[in-house]
C-alpha cells in the first residue's frame, strides 16, 4: 500500500476538519452549536469511509481526487472565488447562530442533512462511473468519453452533485444569509463548466458529438 498516498490522504482530511472546525466554532462564540457537528458528521464520516474505499480498490483515483492544482489561469481564479464564498458562508452561519439574526427551524437542518447524503451517494455513483475524474481540468492519457449511466442524462453529474451538496450545507447549518451567499456558486460553477468543456472539445475525441448527444449540462430540461 502506498504510504504517501496514505499520509496525504490523512493529511488533506485532517486539515480540513480542523479548517471548518475553526470557521465554524469560533464565529459562533461556542462548540455548543449542534447543526455544525451535525455538517460536520454527514460530510467527514462519509468522506472518510469513501477515502478508504477509493484507497483500496482504487488507489490511482484517490490520487487525482487529491490533486487539487489547476494549471490554467481562469480556474485558479474560480477556485479562488469559490473558496472565498465558502469561507463567507461559513463564518456568516456562526455569527448567525451566535446572535440569532434569522435562524432556521431544526426540522430545515435535518431535511438538508438527507439531501445532503443523497448527494453524496449520487457524488459516489459518478466517481464509479467516471475513473478520469480528477480536481483539475485536464484530458488524461487515454480517456475516454463516458456516455452512458448519469453521463447519459446530463453532461456534468458531478457538478449536479456539488451543486447539491453545497446548497443543502448552510440549510444544516439553519441559515439562511448563508445560504444566500451560496447561491453564487451557481454562476461560479457555470463558469467552470464552460472552460471545462472548451477543453475537453479541444483535446478529447468525440466530446463535441457527445454534447450535441446530451443536451443538458447538470439539471434535465433546465440547464
Amino acid at each position: 500500500m502506498d504510504k504517501k498516498l496514505i499520509r496525504d490522504a490523512m493529511i488533506k482530511f485532517c486539515s480540513g476538519v480542523v479548517l471548518m472546525g475553526l470557521l465554524l466554532f469560533l464565529p459562533a462564540g461556542t462548540f455548543a452549536f449542534p447543526q455544525a457537528w451535525l455538517l460536520m458528521g454527514v460530510l467527514f464520516v462519509p468522506m472518510f469511509g469513501a477515502g478508504i474505499v477509493m484507497l483500496v480498490k482504487s488507489p490511482e483515483l484517490l490520487r487525482k481526487r487529491l490533486n487539487a492544482k489547476e494549471e490554467q489561469g481562469e480556474q485558479k481564479r474560480v477556485i479562488a472565488l469559490s473558496g472565498l464564498m465558502f469561507v463567507a458562508a461559513f463564518v456568516l452561519a456562526g455569527l448567525n447562530f451566535r446572535f440569532r439574526w434569522h435562524p432556521l427551524p431544526v426540522w430545515v437542518s435535518y431535511a438538508a442533512a438527507v439531501v445532503f447524503l443523497l448527494s453524496y451517494l449520487l457524488f459516489a455513483e459518478v466517481l464509479r462511473e467516471n475513473a478520469f475524474l480528477s480536481r483539475t481540468i485536464e484530458v488524461q492519457e487515454n480517456q475516454k468519453v463516458v456516455d452512458t449511466g448519469l453521463y447519459g442524462i446530463v453532461r456534468h453529474p458531478m457538478y449536479a452533485a456539488t451543486i447539491l451538496l453545497f446548497l443543502s450545507m448552510p440549510l444544516i447549518l439553519g441559515s439562511l444569509l448563508s445560504f444566500a451567499v451560496t447561491l453564487l456558486y451557481l454562476p461560479i460553477i457555470g463558469k467552470r463548466m464552460r472552460n471545462e468543456e472548451a477543453v475537453l472539445e479541444q483535446g478529447l475525441a468525440g466530446y463535441t458529438e457527445y454534447k450535441q448527444k446530451v443536451k443538458y449540462k447538470v439539471i434535465p430540461g433546465i440547464w
